[in-house]
């Protein structure tokens, strides 16, 4: 018997039960072998008086015992296996747990018999407490620890947070790696964005849901998971962390696990946060409620604000507090109020604030709310309302009859302050660039190009995040024309995109998105410079070389064929890159 063999047999010894090794014994040392195996068989067979008599019908029709046996062996395993199940389920609870612990005891040292192994599993499986000593072996063992269902699992990973760990890491690294690829993801579309599926849709992704199952009732593996994700953030500031911190909560408020949802005291204001996500808009009744769960953090509890800054940073929360902030103000400029009469304005500012200060609270350890500058709602805000009557002002004098003096031209000149706030103030920041992606949205050119200036230093260069970044790109299909005229392109490409091109590889990135998207409304000299000044590099990635290509790929198969070329008259200048109206 090789060592196969021996796995199939292993533990039965213990038991008192003879096993192959036991015959092979027999064999060896006897006179008589046919004798010896009918008395191995009639000592080790099914011990049921009326089955001797049956046994020779099933040898007349030819079916070997060993088919026999394995059939009954199955059908009572399946009987056991429901047994199980329903003990688990009987009786008081002492008593179901007393008899499947002393199942465990007489079953167990069969575990690694792969025909037994499943209704020791099994046993296992609904005992809420397996011995410390059983769960040792099962640990020390790879094969057994892989077979064993996640309830025991949990039970080991509670006091093996490194272990847990090995089994969790892989799982956050997929999620990262997925949100970066939907912010890179070539198709752009201004209605399909980073932002577009809704929380519920999120929470079934594949990653959440299986930390969901790993954690089942268990707060500590649940702390565990909070604590991983807090440490990650820390270590490099990726949003992304915040965002699965919210989505795991909400998917075990979806399941009803109160166990978990009623000890995180986020749970509730993540909940009121998360319906507004879903609408991605803070209404007056909501931004009420989430006001009480500020105000109503006591002394001593401050820790909370640590949990809250995160569940805030996350970039769908940001995301949502941010439009609900540009909509208040153009509300505020048809009110005629100032952005220091609005209290739900104000709020919206100290949840972002809040959200915006998550790294530098949880790193230092300082809970408490960060402090607002008043700069940014009695100077920065207002600038903003400015630039929203400007553009109002600007349509209203494009339709008045115009006199002598000619067509009013739209301000094309920026307060040095909006620069400055945009370099110095993280929320002013955040705020002006959801401004220029609501006016890109409304493909508002004159603004867009009248602000882009601003953007190309930035607080802490947010205006090259990916996520920016990504939206904007979006937005900018919808003024697809505009790229045609070389001001424009110019404005946009050369005034902000390639200054920074060389030190950033995501920027290459979305430069290139973009044009795979928009390249045949590009102005053709303009498209030439930029396929060559946008070569990889020997140090570009692999993701900039891949779009290069992709972009290379598409521009020949716009070129006309030299046939056509031969034929248009010669020009002092041959510009092949022009493309013919047929090969569009």
């Amino acid at each position: 018997a090789g060592p196969g063999q021996a796995a199939m047999y292993a533990g039965l010894q213990e038991l008192g039960v003879a096993n192959g090794e036991d015959l092979k014994e027999t064999l060896t040392n006897c006179t008589e072998p046919l004798k010896a195996i009918e008395q191995f068989q009639t000592e080790n067979g099914v011990l049921l008086p009326s089955l001797q008599s049956a046994l020779p019908f099933l040898d007349l029709h030819g079916t070997p015992r060993l088919e026999f046996h394995q059939s009954v062996f199955d059908e009572l395993r399946e009987k056991l296996l429901e047994r199980v199940s329903a003990i688990a389920l009987e009786g008081k609870v002492e008593e179901r747990y007393k008899k499947l612990e002393d199942l465990l005891e007489k079953s167990f040292s069969l575990v690694k018999m792969p025909s037994i192994q499943p209704v020791v599993m099994c046993v296992m499986k609904h005992l809420p407490k397996v011995p410390e000593k059983k769960l040792k072996l099962v640990m020390a063992d790879k094969d057994l620890y892989k077979a064993c269902a996640v309830e025991v699992k949990r039970q080991i990973w509670q006091d093996n947070q490194a272990l847990f760990g090995d089994e969790v890491s892989p799982l956050l690294k997929q999620y990262i790696l997925e949100k970066e690829n939907i912010l890179f993801s070539n198709d752009i579309s201004v209605l399909h964005n980073f932002f577009s599926p809704s929380p519920k849709t999120r929470r079934q992704g594949e990653v959440v849901q299986k930390l969901t199952q790993m954690i089942g009732k268990n707060v500590k593996l649940y702390d565990m998971v909070l604590q991983f994700l807090r440490t990650l953030f820390l270590r490099t500031r990726n949003v992304h962390y915040c965002t699965l911190r919210a989505e795991l909560l909400m998917s075990l408020h979806d399941l009803e696990i109160s166990e978990i949802c009623t000890v995180d005291p986020c749970h509730k204001f993540t909940w009121c946060l998360d319906a507004c996500i879903r609408e991605k808009f803070v209404d007056n009744k909501r931004a009420r409620e989430l006001q009480g769960f500020l105000d109503g953090v006591k002394k001593g509890q401050e820790q909370v604000l640590g949990d809250l800054s995160m569940i805030l940073c996350d970039p769908f929360a940001i995301n949502t507090l941010a439009l609900s902030t540009i909509r208040h103000l153009q509300d505020l400029v048809g009110q005629d109020t100032l952005p220091r009469e609005s209290p739900d304005l104000l709020l919206l500012l100290r949840m972002l604030s809040l959200g915006q200060g998550a790294w530098d609270m949880i790193d230092s350890q300082v809970f408490k709310e960060p402090k607002m500058e008043a700069e940014l709602i009695t100077k920065f805000l207002p600038m903003l309302m400015s630039f929203v009557v400007d553009d109002y002002t600007f349509n209203v004098d494009q339709k008045l009859p115009s006199e002598e003096k000619g067509p009013v031209p739209y301000p094309s000149t920026i307060p040095e302050a909006f620069i400055k706030f945009l370099q110095e103030n993280r929320i002013a920041c955040e705020i002006g660039l959801y401004y220029i992606l609501h006016i890109t949205k409304q493909r508002n050119k004159n603004a867009f190009l009248r602000l882009l200036p601003a953007l190309v230093e930035t607080f802490s260069d947010l205006a090259f995040s990916d996520i920016f970044l990504h939206l904007l790109t979006g937005n900018l299909t919808l003024l697809g024309d505009e790229f045609a005229l070389e001001e424009f392109c110019t404005s946009l490409f050369d005034g902000f995109f390639l200054t920074a091109c060389s030190r950033k590889e995501n920027v290459h990135r979305h430069v290139l998105r973009l044009l795979l998207h928009l390249h045949h409304k590009v102005a053709p000299a303009k498209l030439e410079s930029l396929q060559k000044t946008l070569e990889p590099t020997k140090q570009s990635g692999e993701a900039v070389k891949e779009l290069y290509n992709q972009l290379t790929e598409k521009l020949e198969l716009r070129k006309p064929s030299p046939a056509e070329v031969t034929e248009t008259p010669s020009m002092e200048l041959p510009l092949p890159t022009v493309p013919t109206p047929a090969s569009r």
